[in-house]
């Protein structure tokens, strides 16, 4: 169940093709259906504008089968995160078509096709090819939820040249998703060359002393550069979802400044006052 169902169920009780005691069914299962252990969220894309996504890890092949199936019953679409390949061979005689992207263990099932949530691209950079699982992940998750993505892998800050010459493409995206292991410096340099937002993703990938991304992690809290948030170790997911959210909100907000500055121009070209249906009171 997402807006647009909802926006549709009034519709139709409003012309009186739906009964209300039918929509108000339909609506009673809004918030939560228990499946075994597991309490799925059909009313989170209501919320926050992202359907509940599924996490992999801990969950049996006949758990994971019966949440993802509802969620398609009531959004239309679910993406799975964490999903080896093995297990995606297993499970998928018994789903539904879908994309499933090995590098980032991302499975994506759509009955249609997402409509773009705004102009795009969202950049998803990496420091180094080691990076890319976790940039995958973030990537597969901002297509899934409809955005373009613009991958420039492998142009860490040991061979500078190299982000120099991807610079350009930064600076058209939206806003940047950096993924560094080692000493995580790549994202502090990117944000100090364009003036988009940064969100740097650290990965568990370097030698001993990085402390299964730790290092990478603090060094990112650490940046001197503005305007760098950082996730947690290895979490392409939360940076995708926070880039998605962190554009529809900014293009949310410009609509209604824009709807804002009509009615103040129409207040103004009425005397600045407002009429309401009625007759005025004395």
């Amino acid at each position: 169940m997402n807006r647009e169902a909802i926006a549709e169920l009034l519709r139709r009780v409003r012309a009186r093709t739906l009964a209300p005691e039918a929509a108000i069914e339909r609506l009673r299962r809004l918030p939560f259906e228990r499946l075994g252990e597991a309490m799925v969220d059909t009313h989170r894309e209501v919320r926050t504008g992202i359907p509940e996504v599924v996490f992999a890890p801990g969950k049996t092949d006949e758990l994971l089968e019966r949440i993802v199936r509802k969620l398609l019953q009531r959004h239309g679409t679910a993406l799975v995160t964490r999903l080896p390949a093995d297990r995606f061979r297993r499970l998928r005689r018994a789903l539904p078509a879908g994309v499933y992207g090995a590098a980032g263990g991302v499975l994506s099932i759509r009955r249609r096709p997402a409509a773009p949530p705004g102009p795009g691209p969202i950049a998803v950079v990496t420091a180094g090819s080691a990076d890319v699982p976790v940039a995958e992940e973030a990537g597969a998750t901002l297509e899934h939820l409809g955005w373009p993505v613009a991958r420039l892998y492998d142009i860490g800050v040991a061979g500078l040249h190299r982000l120099l010459d991807a610079a350009p493409r930064i600076d058209a995206a939206r806003v940047a998703i950096v993924v560094a292991g080692m000493e995580g410096a790549l994202p502090t340099v990117v944000a100090g060359l364009t003036p988009r937002p940064v969100i740097a993703v650290p990965t568990s990938v370097g030698y001993g002393a990085s402390f299964g991304g730790v290092a990478a992690l603090l060094a990112m809290l650490n940046s001197c550069s503005g305007g760098v948030a950082v996730v947690n170790i290895d979490n392409g997911f939360g940076a995708a979802c926070f880039a998605h959210r962190l554009c529809t909100s900014a293009g949310e907000f410009r609509a209604k400044g824009a709807e804002g500055d009509d009615n103040a121009k129409d207040a103004k070209r009425g005397g600045g006052r407002t009429r309401t249906g009625g007759r005025r009171g004395r």
